[in-house]
């Protein structure tokens, strides 16, 4: 090799790596990593206290288990396919403790209640199914029946969730007693054979009237999204008895025909008669898989200078906020003493229950009315993904639940909290005509957030945190539509999203809890709205104009206060104190509801008392221990002689002045699918919830002391003192990613 050329290349060389160095050293110094710890410190101190509202241990579940199976004259198990005859522990859960104990506790130093669970038993061998408390946690020693304390009615045994154990059976029966006798029908309509079954999707309520066990149970086609894959072949089977044997096909359905037996479709069938189902393979309209590769990763959320919110054990604090969080299996989401600067505002924000009314041509969906608490809200938090569900760098919460298995069943990362720039200002005003400035602050929020994939449909709740001392509580519903096949008839309940596939129409009505104290416990609920005037003018006696006045009412009873969908609603609803602020105004919380529900179900249907909460946009109670919850576990089974009728909280009409109050606020939306439902419902309005916005209750915006705020004149706009984003470029960081993971198939329903 020429020595010239030799020695330019090692000169290209050295200088390459010169230049490697350098721009390393410039990029260092560009892009330090962010801090992962806490740049400023916390306004307040993590409480222990905030332990009486958490959700039971993996050991606590284990220890109530043990427990239960110590007491022979129980004779439970927890074998998780147990026949419907024995008596078996569906569920163990945490017994909140009474609010006035609690409040003690909490506020002036009273003894610690007692940490209890509940345990429900489907007492199969009896007929009837029990809760007990169990307590004291850890170690428990003791438990009673509190069954008819907490009802004031004995549950009989066909009020039951279909536990796994039901569920094998089930199957086993349809095999024996429909597939093996109609191969032919099965195969020719639907490609049936060892390795393409049909999937099975039960219809709810189960009957007509008390004591009824009668599933329509509708059979989807074998693949990916099978809740828009129907086969338009349904089978109701009468599972009435708790003894297998008994059990009965009673009717089926095919291609729009009814049939009385599984013998008369097979002859009708192979006579020709029928109207067949020819199996034609087509393309799936429910897979999820992507039709186009990744391009460009969108934008991520980190923080430049750690998290300024803490999460210890079941408590959070952010900012000026502090609360305590939960999962109940049965409804979901809840938080407890939430905390503005310090001062309770909420005592408990929760998911109450998630309801649904179908219409259709087919005799599943006909009666379907999904009361989805008796399923559990809670039950199908599975694992979040990172970057998708959440931000890549919220904080993750594992949860453990114990309904319908053997062991408490560790659901890895099913909440998640995260800090969000919320997309636009929290406020701002730029001066124009005088006054030259601009002021402005960004609306950065605290997220709590579960996602619960019940069946087909996906909820993401989310609570929100705000600065100006606003709670917000909302879903918004995704995952698949529930489709029945196309008949004749079927375009009044729907649109047609896919071939041989209707979208049936339904609502969607979610009801929470909201126990405001508002400078306490004792609390008035009012309204105000506007009306127009005709006022005359002062300076000009002969003419009169037209203008709109406050108008402000209170009510006090509560029948009053149980405000219904269908009737004119004042547009401000508060909850309030006695106190007054600064100006002498009655500091309250106002009620914003956003919701655009579709009609309840007619009060004359037999159904609707087991869904009696959703009369109300928003109901407000006097409180007590024992109206804890607006639904129950039992209703979806016995719709007919629900376990809790809300409607009963308002018969009594109880005083709600200077009472302690609960408000229960009903938000929703009505579903009209269409094809771009297909595959999946998108988040993008279809949702509600409730908002609850300071009113009176400062004496100013507390947002002015946040740090967030930003604030210049003409000649100051590129200096940091009141505006950190003027120095961002100087402070940006490259985030400290931690690695994806998921866990989240451990954790799915397994019939074997």
């Amino acid at each position: 090799m020429n020595s010239v050329v030799k020695w330019l290349l090692i000169l290209l060389a050295l200088l390459s790596v010169v230049l490697n160095i350098i721009l390393i050293g410039i990029y260092s110094k560009r892009s330090p990593k962010c801090s992962s710890q806490r740049v400023h410190p916390l306004r307040a101190k993590h409480d222990d206290r905030s332990l009486v509202f958490a959700d039971l241990s993996q050991e606590e579940y284990m220890q109530v288990q043990q427990y239960m199976l110590r007491q022979k004259d129980l004779d439970v198990s927890t074998n998780q396919i147990t026949l419907p005859s024995e008596n078996f522990v569906f569920l163990i859960e945490l017994s909140l403790p009474k609010k006035a104990e609690t409040l003690l506790y909490l506020d002036s130093e009273g003894p610690k209640p007692v940490r209890k669970a509940t345990v429900v038993v489907f007492h199969g061998a009896q007929g009837y199914i029990k809760e007990y408390e169990v307590w004291p946690l850890p170690d428990p020693k003791y438990h009673k029946d509190i069954t008819m304390e907490k009802y004031g009615t004995e549950l009989p045994i066909n009020a039951r969730q279909i536990t796994v154990g039901e569920y094998v059976q089930l199957f086993s029966f349809f095999e024996i007693q429909v597939f093996s006798k109609l191969e032919k029908l099965l195969k020719e309509s639907f490609d049936y054979g060892p390795h393409k079954k049909l999937k099975f999707f039960e219809q709810m309520p189960r009957g007509v009237r008390s004591g009824d066990r009668n599933t329509w149970v509708a059979f989807m086609k074998d693949v990916s999204g099978i809740y828009i894959n129907p086969s338009g072949f349904e089978v109701l089977v009468n599972h009435q008895s708790v003894n297998s044997s008994e059990w009965k096909v009673e009717g089926l359905f095919y291609n729009g025909q009814y049939f009385s037996t599984v013998e008369e479709l097979r002859l009708k069938y192979e006579a020709g008669t029928v109207r067949k189902i020819v199996y034609k393979d087509s393309p799936n309209p429910g897979s999820l898989k992507p039709r186009t590769k990744p391009l460009q990763i969108g934008p991520q959320l980190f923080y430049a200078e750690g998290k300024r919110f803490s999460v210890s054990q079941n408590q959070v604090l952010y900012l000026d906020w502090s609360f305590a969080f939960g999962l109940s299996s049965l409804t979901g989401m809840r938080v407890f003493d939430v905390r503005f600067k310090g001062e309770r505002i909420v005592y408990e924000l929760s998911v109450q229950e998630a309801l649904s009314v179908y219409g259709s041509m087919t005799p599943g969906m006909i009666f379907t009315k999904f009361l989805d608490s008796s399923i559990g809200i809670g039950r199908f938090a599975h694992e979040l993904v990172r970057g998708v569900d959440c931000p890549h760098e919220a904080v993750y919460i594992d949860t453990y639940r114990y309904i319908d298995t053997a062991v408490p069943v560790r659901f890895r990362n099913s909440i998640c909290i995260f800090e969000h720039n919320m997309g636009q200002p929290l406020r701002r005003h730029f001066s124009d005509f005088f006054h030259h400035s601009y002021g402005g602050m960004v609306n950065s929020a605290l997220v709590v957030r579960t996602i619960t994939a019940i069946e087909n449909y996906d909820y993401m709740w989310d609570f929100v945190f705000y600065q100006n001392g606003a709670v917000e509580a909302k879903v918004h519903a995704t995952g698949y539509i529930s489709a029945t096949y196309l008949v004749d008839g079927s375009l009044k309940y729907g649109h047609k999203v896919a071939d041989k596939v209707l979208g049936n129409i339904h609502t969607h009505f979610v009801n929470f809890k909201v126990d405001l104290d508002v400078s306490g416990v004792k609390n008035v609920f009012q309204a105000k709205d506007m009306k127009y005037v005709n006022v005359s003018v002062p300076w000009l006696p002969n003419h009169h104009a037209m203008i709109p006045q406050l108008v402000e009412t209170q009510m006090n009873t509560e029948k009053e206060a149980a405000l219904r969908h269908n009737a004119k609603t004042p547009r401000y609803l508060h909850i309030a104190s006695n106190r007054t602020n600064r100006w002498g105004h009655q500091r309250s919380y106002r009620l914003q509801v956003y919701s655009f529900a579709g009609d309840h179900l007619p009060e004359s249907e037999a159904e609707e008392k087991a869904m009696s909460w959703a009369r109300y946009k928003v109901a407000v109670t006097k409180h007590k221990d024992s109206e804890a919850t607006s639904s129950s576990l039992y209703n979806q089974n016995d719709m007919w002689s629900p376990a809790v009728d809300f409607s009963k909280f308002i018969e009594d009409n109880e005083n709600i002045e200077n009472e302690d109050l609960v408000a229960w606020v009903t938000a929703g939306f009505l579903h009209i699918p269409h094809a771009e439902d297909i595959p999946n419902t998108v988040t993008v309005g279809n949702g509600g919830g409730v908002l609850l916005r300071p009113h009176n209750y400062f004496d100013e915006d507390p947002s002015v002391n946040s740090p967030d705020a930003v604030y210049f004149e003409p000649g100051s706009e590129d200096s940091c003192e009141n505006n950190r984003m003027a120095c961002l470029a100087q402070e940006t960081c490259s985030p400290v990613l931690e690695p994806f993971t998921y866990h989240g198939f451990e954790g799915v329903m397994k019939f074997t």
